[in-house]
């Protein structure tokens, strides 16, 4: 089995190098493509203030962190070390996720979550659909996946979400499905048995054409279903 992470953040802005600082962090476990029903979940007080953009995109008040734990305290640092494990990383866009999540991590006196255990499904997407919009909620809409619960971005929804959309990417449905019948026989190598059709179709040609088939075939020497 194959253990992953689907990871999202939400922040008080864009820019780590202006001290914006992460403020919600969700993680979501997956093996072999499928949620396993586990996850991380963490509002976190940023010491500063939110950007009104972003405060708009995510709905999460400062005055809603009040009370909640830093990213540096162990609930949090600790907890997510030990969630994520050694295990690769999926986030939409994940050069956003990891510089804020690498920026925490030093400040918290951690060492950084190395580039090469990101797997970046805005990547995947523009391979697969190159030339249209890749947004998370553009693959949902794409692949069929519904946005009832997401009125705003959220951390925990949007990782759930990015999940579905890793299993549509990566073609997992087809793996996690639970062969029985025709598909079992297919994949042990027998022939399986079809029944028959209960609804024969009628025949498309009609009597002229057939007629004429038939004085086309009369007047062909030597053909070759006729045997030797």
């Amino acid at each position: 089995m194959a253990r992953e992470i689907v990871l999202d953040t939400e922040t008080t802005g864009l820019e780590t190098r202006l001290g914006h600082r992460v403020i919600e962090i969700a993680c979501v476990e997956i093996d072999d493509f499928i949620p396993t029903g586990r996850f991380f979940h963490a509002l976190i007080q940023p010491d500063r203030d939110i950007d009104p953009e972003a405060q708009r995109v995510h709905g999460i008040s400062l005055a809603a962190l009040a009370d909640k734990p830093r990213f540096g305290d162990p609930e949090v640092v600790d907890a997510l070390a030990s969630f994520i494990g050694s295990s690769p990383l999926v986030a939409h866009n994940a050069n956003f996720d990891r510089e804020f999540v690498n920026y925490e991590l030093g400040l918290a006196g951690r060492p950084p979550l190395a580039q090469e255990r990101w797997v970046d499904t805005m990547a995947l997407a523009q391979q697969r659909y190159p030339g249209l919009s890749n947004s998370l909620d553009s693959l949902c809409k794409r692949l069929s996946i519904s946005l009832a619960e997401r009125d705003k971005h959220g951390a925990l929804i949007d990782a759930k979400l990015l999940a579905r959309v890793y299993l549509e990417l990566r073609g997992g449905r087809e793996c996690a499905l639970d062969l029985s019948g025709a598909a079992a026989a297919v994949m042990s190598g027998e022939r399986p048995a079809y029944g028959p059709r209960p609804r024969p179709l009628p025949p498309r040609a009609t009597a002229a054409e057939l007629a004429a088939h038939s004085a086309f075939v009369a007047e062909i020497k030597d053909a070759l279903w006729l045997g030797a």
